[in-house]
């Protein structure tokens, strides 16, 4: 049976994909809009907390990759109507990944000074930075077992699930944030930056919970552990690869801008903090129609429905520009409110406010960029992908980066380079799945 590409049939999975997807950069912003307001330390907090989230995210996308290759090869196994020869594969990438994030725990845990000062942190930054590290950090096993289980309900087309257990996430991170960083007279002392870390690893516990009983309860792929090794975990270990490489390179990406902004002081690293999570916030939000991207494409690539699969991508690149001009304006409209919620330290606002007005500009661009490099995930094409990003960021990115620093372009470096960055990952892209597939689609 032909998969029908419809206005409805694309919202019925990006929408909850986009509630879902949003609690990620929401967690953080969390942590980065309450502890930005305590009575103590505030700007070196925020400061501290951008630095961790850009080292953690680090981790965590480059590990994280396992949600796009089961969502991948899931959903192609399904177009084929050959579900039962993929069953064995998510518990088995599962037990893997979460078994390399303990390694990851256990080898960064003693080194954590050493690893932030590599982000130019110092001081009482640094201090909080490690300590902020030394408890999130456990949150992280927690993290890679439900984008895993994620991935799996991806491609089995369901956002759903995956939706639900991010909103309970969220509420409970909120909840915990307020009442562990101000604390409770009477019950609970005020635990400041810890406290913001004890919130985070509670609610990714509370998911990685839900996430076992919504995948055993409401499909039945199991979560046991079994071999021989599915005869696609060859094909997955490579994507896997592939990924690997490219998320380096993304965070090659990162770790200069959070680096650079360090170093020019305490509040261009707290308003580049700012910054850079609302830039995940919109991606995140374009990543609803990334994942209904990457969730189709796959499920049309294995039913070798092209002509599908080309209105598929025109459809998304409608929608995503729309969905990134809406984020622009809207952005605008409540310019100088937002700042306003994450830190009243008119120094650190002036600088987050020079540079703003960039990360809406580029929001369509990024929409494009994020909702073709789901596309291409789900098609399985992850060396492309890894080419695409090795290109951006080693030969757009780092130079253009480099030279605006040296003009003293400080903040505004950082988001000219991450403008031109996004353009150079999303245009390739286009380019090559109308290449591909147009000829093919004309064929049908």
């Amino acid at each position: 049976m032909k998969t029908e590409i419809s206005f409805r049939q694309i919202n019925k999975l990006a929408i909850p994909a986009l509630i879902s997807g949003v609690s990620e950069p929401i967690l953080s912003l969390t942590d980065a809009a309450i502890v930005g307001n305590i009575d103590i330390n505030a700007t070196e907090s925020l400061a501290a907390v951008g630095i961790v989230t850009t080292f953690l995210s680090m981790l965590i996308w480059v590990l994280g990759q396992t949600r796009s290759a089961i969502s991948s090869l899931v959903s192609q196994y399904l177009g084929a109507n050959n579900l039962e020869a993929i069953k064995s594969l998510p518990a088995q990438a599962i037990f893997i990944i979460t078994s390399l994030s303990v390694l990851i725990i256990l080898a960064t845990y003693p080194f954590a000074e050493s690893i932030f000062k590599l982000y130019n942190a110092s001081d009482l930054i640094l201090d909080y930075s490690v300590d902020y590290y030394k408890i999130r950090v456990f949150g992280f096993p927690f993290t890679l077992f439900t984008i895993a289980i994620f991935g799996t309900f991806r491609g089995l087309q369901n956002t759903y699930y995956p939706m639900l257990i991010a909103i309970i996430g969220t509420i409970v991170n909120i909840v915990f944030d307020f009442a562990l960083v101000y604390g409770i007279e009477g019950f609970i002392p005020a635990m400041h930056i810890k406290g913001a870390a004890y919130a985070s690893v509670f609610a990714q516990l509370i998911m990685a919970l839900l996430s076992v009983y919504y995948l055993l309860k409401k499909t039945n792929i199991s979560l046991r552990f079994t071999l021989p090794f599915n005869k696609e975990m060859k094909n997955f270990t490579l994507m896997i690869l592939n990924l690997f490489i490219r998320t380096i390179a993304l965070n090659v990406t990162l770790y200069y801008s959070s680096a650079f902004s360090t170093s020019y002081g305490k509040q261009y690293i707290a308003a580049y903090t700012i910054a850079i999570n609302l830039w995940f916030l919109g991606a995140f939000i374009v990543d609803g129609y990334a994942s209904a991207g990457n969730i189709l494409s796959g499920k049309l690539y294995g039913q070798k429905n092209y002509k599908a699969l080309v209105q598929l991508s025109n459809k998304l690149i409608k929608y995503g520009l729309f969905l990134g001009v809406v984020i622009a304006i809207i952005g605008s409209l409540l310019y100088y409110p937002i700042g306003n919620l994450f830190t009243n330290d008119p120094e650190v606002l002036d600088q987050f406010y020079t540079v703003f007005w960039i990360v809406l500009a580029m929001q369509p661009f990024c929409a494009l960029a994020f909702i073709f490099d789901g596309v291409f995930k789900g098609l399985g094409k992850m060396k492309y992908l890894r080419n695409v990003l090795l290109f951006s960021t080693f030969i757009i990115f780092v130079p253009l980066l480099f030279w605006l620093d040296s003009l003293d372009y400080k903040l505004y470096a950082i988001f000219i380079a991450i403008t031109f960055w996004i353009i150079a990952r999303g245009v390739p892209l286009i380019i090559k799945f109308r290449q591909q597939f147009l000829p093919l689609s004309q064929k049908e």
